[in-house]
């Protein structure tokens, strides 16, 4: 019997598939189905491989997985052997995958690493010479909104190294499978449907031609050309026809289940992404304290992505930041720290032009990703009276200390609200939009020079406004029936940024009522 369990573990190295003495496994197909409802994407992955090593291996595989997603199965075949994961207590899941293998038995472990909730380490047990293995994940995500309404599905190819600090005891567990050429091909496979007609559907590789399979073109299906080399990570866009509509989408309760359960019980999917008119967002603009903290880290100095002529992600970090100071408003304070393995300051600063010629300067050589230190520096100075001070945050997010990061910007949102920007491909979606959902913020994830500006734009927008709060939402439904909101609080709401909220519906509708 497979076991799923989600148990400590501290790796610090990217992706790929390797065996317990660190040498990679051949990879020889991933096969990938996502269908896209409304905000939300179910994927599931079918990764096939081979040992072709003359002696047992135990095979270990390290793969990333969007932060908020929910893994919802797993299940491996080794021959004729199928098993699928259940869920269960992380040491009792450890004791019998390690009584299987010391029996000889075929057993599968899937863990995540609770440093870093975009990783997971998958232990595929013992595969014996010449043998091939299948294993298939399935999980769901929600989609993030873009600035120009669209939907970003991004299937990533690399998981960039995580840097560990000195004192924090890591060691690294797992190496890297070679880069560079890519032995083993992608299939990929989508499937829209949604409440309103579907606009259009774009990515950065290649697509076959999109084909609508009803006539108000609410559902279509598109793949990715043949032969597509998984060498970069798979960005798909979404776009809806009147996107800033609410739209509710129901699933019904599984039969199987047991009664009054929530898989027993419909649930609904509530789609909220407002535009609120221009007299109400101008009242709300205000100047305010602007501090920028930028990563200087060595791993700051490789490419923005495998492809040809790719920018190195310190470069795309400055311009990025060059962008944000051209625009930001009269009458507002900034300041600009750079880390690694230590930070530094460009206070004080009395013109813009010094601090453009600073940042057009600035360079990835300050050593490791060392964030803790500059969070702390900057959360210690006193805020400027009437004036709301805004972080934003540019890191390609090499770090394995995500947890004690997310802490320490939830313990200060009251003081400072936080922007965070992604650089590059392979960027920690959990440290990225974790920092951002702490700090009541937004994400953003920067891969190439195509839509920075947009991105840019919109998080400065998002800063330059107060988030509407005390939000409240009624639902209207028929007598008999009762809501249950699975969601958290909706506390905050920006212009342009959308919101899900879950629920469970109990009851019958009373006839006649």
């Amino acid at each position: 019997m497979c076991s799923l369990s989600f148990q400590l573990e501290k790796m610090a190295n990217c992706c790929g598939l390797v065996t317990d003495k660190n040498e990679p496994v051949p990879l020889k197909q991933v096969e990938v189905q996502v269908q896209v409802q409304g905000h939300v994407a179910s994927v599931s992955s079918t990764l096939q491989y081979e040992n072709k090593e003359e002696r047992p291996l135990e095979a270990i595989f390290v793969f990333p997985l969007e932060a908020d997603a929910a893994l919802c199965h797993f299940s491996a075949k080794i021959g004729e052997t199928e098993v699928v994961a259940e869920l269960q207590e992380k040491q009792k899941a450890r004791e019998q995958y390690d009584d299987a293998l010391s029996s000889g038995q075929q057993a599968f472990l899937l863990e995540e690493s609770s440093e870093s909730s975009d990783v997971f380490r998958l232990s595929v047990g013992s595969l014996l010479p010449g043998q091939n293995a299948s294993v298939t994940l399935a999980y769901v995500t929600e989609l993030a909104v873009q600035a120009d309404d669209a939907l970003r599905f991004c299937l990533p190819a690399v998981l960039n190294p995580r840097y560990a600090p000195q004192d924090s005891g890591n060691v690294p567990q797992v190496t890297s499978a070679p880069g560079g050429s890519v032995p083993y091909t992608l299939s990929f496979s989508v499937q829209v449907s949604s409440p309103c007609p579907i606009s259009k559907v774009e990515s950065n590789c290649p697509l076959e031609p999109l084909k609508y399979v009803n006539p108000n073109q609410t559902k279509a299906t598109v793949s990715l050309s043949p032969g597509h080399k998984f060498d970069r990570d798979v960005e798909l866009l979404v776009y809806y026809s009147g996107a800033h509509q609410p739209t509710a989408i129901v699933e019904a309760g599984q039969a199987s289940a047991k009664p009054d359960t929530l898989m027993a019980d419909p649930v609904v999917m509530l789609s909220l992404y407002p535009e609120f008119p221009a007299e109400v967002t101008s009242t709300l603009a205000t100047s305010g304290e602007f501090l920028f903290l930028m990563d200087r880290s060595s791993s700051m100095g490789c490419n923005m992505h495998n492809g040809a002529g790719a920018q190195k992600r310190i470069e795309s970090a400055r311009d990025t930041l060059l962008l944000l100071l051209k625009s930001l408003p009269l009458g507002c304070f900034f300041n600009i720290y750079g880390f690694g393995s230590h930070h530094e300051t460009f206070f004080p600063l009395e013109m813009m032009e010094k601090a453009l010629e600073k940042v057009k300067g600035m360079r990835a050589d300050l050593g490791g990703t060392e964030i803790l230190r500059p969070l702390r520096d900057i959360y210690s100075q006193p805020c400027l009276r009437g004036h709301p001070r805004q972080l934003f945050i540019f890191t390609d997010g090499e770090v394995w200390n995500t947890k004690d990061v997310l802490d320490l910007v939830k313990k200060n949102v009251h003081t400072h609200r936080c922007f965070s920007f992604g650089i590059g491909e392979g960027a920690s979606s959990a440290l990225i939009k974790g920092m951002a959902k702490e700090g009541s913020g937004h994400a953003q994830f920067i891969t190439g020079t195509d839509r920075m500006q947009p991105k840019v734009m919109q998080s400065l927008r998002f800063a330059l406004q107060p988030a509407v709060k005390d939000i409240s939402v009624k639902w209207n439904v028929p007598k008999g029936v009762a809501v249950t909101l699975l969601s958290p609080p909706l506390n905050v709401l920006f212009q342009g940024q959308r919101a899900l909220l879950y629920a469970q519906l109990t009851g019958q509708v009373r006839p006649g009522r």
